[in-house]
């Protein structure tokens, strides 16, 4: 699996919103479920939403529900995490995942 690349991070104020994108490449990654998780400095990584290779999500973390949204464009070759009514606690580095293989990341800040 090749390593998928992040982007879209950046600095938004408290009820702001930010979409996150993860480009793909090769055959297969339109196959494969992709999950966004994120790490809060000091904190561990958390899963925070997943959609399967067929497009129905199937997680969302439970401080994220109704906030966070999560799509995919097959023919792109990407997936698309959108998120509304930030706050700082969604403060965090975001991965997006293959089952084997994360990017490198993209930094969300959320100010109050």
């Amino acid at each position: 699996q090749a390593q998928p690349a992040e982007s879209g991070g950046g600095s938004v104020q408290t009820g702001g919103s930010l979409r996150l994108s993860c480009a793909g490449s090769g055959l297969t990654f339109n196959r494969y479920a992709i999950s966004w998780y994120r790490q809060a400095p000091g904190k561990e990584r958390e899963l925070v939403i997943r959609i399967e290779g067929s497009g129905v999500p199937t997680y969302d973390l439970t401080s994220v529900k109704g906030r966070f949204f999560i799509s995919r464009d097959y023919d792109k070759n990407a997936v698309y995490l959108q998120m509304n009514s930030l706050k700082p606690e969604d403060t965090a580095v975001y991965f997006c995942c293959l089952p084997s293989v994360c990017g490198q990341g993209t930094q969300v800040t959320v100010s109050s």
